[in-house]
């Protein structure tokens, strides 16, 4: 344990991490999630707010057990190495905010900043500019950074704090052994699943299950993070976590291969569309969102898992966000944006910007 413990901060630790991810999502969409989605942080806590009920988007509906499995894997890991720690009050809600408009940016561009590489690295060229857009909204993330931005120190709290949201997550697994999947039925008296869409194809609960913990357990060993990684090469020059991010995309790449998945071109692609200045405008929405809370999607859960309550609150934002994009028409389908989804990235933009600028420490 001493060992994996040391090796994990490691650049070889990081690298190892991020190629086994790039096994992972390809061989989940193998065995049932959709396509080029293996893993995504966005699209499945945007399934798991459908599959609660909290929006009627039919064909995006399924408590993930792979998001389980994310916050109490890290929660185990975090225990096994010592690494819990309760904490909250850096402006909750703030990060509610951000949260909720980090959804909103992915669900215009489809994706989480996982799933752009995933998407990438099976010839989806419209990840492209979602990655673009990224990195740009990191980059306006930054500059913040730079000037002061700071939601302020959390503070050590009780214990329950922490565990909030990894029992949360485990009552929802509850639910789904309760009430589980009948075959051709959307609605199971409580639980909502999709009968076709994107939200009825996934892989045996228990693979999924396993895999999220294992997932969980290494990524909060590793503190891997696609926001983290391009903010350290933007703000300090530093490609520790960005070594991870590259060995995710080339391991990706080559299991598509020997999966067969590797399908290149723009159009067509699954869960995927074509406007590019929204695929890009989206994850612009997305990156600073991210940014201004100190770490992407998975990131979040992963640190909600040992104890940050803070990171907590980010996640369950996004998962409203999630709903909101689904109920006011915001959130983008194949056939493009949504109705909405526009004017609600200009709005998250103000929003977003608003925060980066009035909330600066002198220096």
């Amino acid at each position: 344990m001493a060992a994996w413990g040391n090796i994990s901060a490691t650049r070889t630790g990081i690298i190892a991490v991020g190629a086994i991810l790039g096994v992972l999502a390809p061989v989940l969409q193998k065995l049932g999630n959709p396509g080029n989605m293996g893993i995504c942080v966005a699209c499945f806590e945007r399934d798991i707010a459908g599959g609660v009920g909290l929006h009627r988007a039919a064909v995006v509906q399924y408590i993930r057990p792979e998001i389980i499995g994310f916050v109490v894997g890290a929660l185990i890991s975090a225990y096994i190495f010592k690494e819990f720690r309760a904490r909250a009050g850096s402006a909750p809600i703030v990060r509610f905010i951000l949260g909720f408009f980090a959804m909103v940016g992915a669900l215009v561009f489809l994706g989480c900043p996982w799933r752009a590489l995933f998407r990438l690295a099976a010839g989806d060229g419209n990840a492209i500019f979602g990655l673009l857009g990224l990195v740009a909204g990191i980059g306006i993330g930054v500059l913040f950074l730079k000037n002061g931005y700071n939601l302020g120190r959390s503070q050590t709290t009780y214990a329950a704090v922490g565990w909030l949201l990894p029992l949360v997550m485990l009552g929802f697994l509850i639910l789904m052994l309760l009430f589980p999947q009948i075959p051709d039925k959307e609605l199971n008296t409580i639980l909502f699943y999709s009968v076709k869409g994107p939200g009825s194809q996934h892989a045996p609960l228990l693979i999924s299950l396993v895999l999220g913990l294992f997932i969980g357990i290494i990524c909060q060993r590793s503190r891997f993070c696609t926001m983290g990684a391009f903010r350290d090469l933007l703000l300090f020059r530093q490609i520790h976590l960005l070594s991870g991010l590259i060995a995710l995309l080339v391991t990706a790449f080559v299991t598509n291969l020997v999966l067969s998945q590797f399908k290149p071109g723009f159009e067509n692609q699954p869960v995927a569309h074509t406007m590019q200045l929204w695929n890009f405008g989206g994850m612009v929405l997305a990156g600073l969102a991210f940014a201004l809370a100190g770490g992407c999607p998975g990131r979040q859960l992963f640190m909600a898992g040992e104890g940050d309550g803070d990171a907590a609150i980010f996640a369950l934002g996004m998962i409203v966000g999630a709903a909101f994009s689904h109920n006011f028409l915001m959130a983008s389908s194949p056939k493009g944006v949504g109705e909405y989804g526009i004017v609600a990235v200009f709005i998250g933009l103000i929003v977003c910007l608003g925060i980066g600028f009035t909330m600066r420490q002198k220096i």
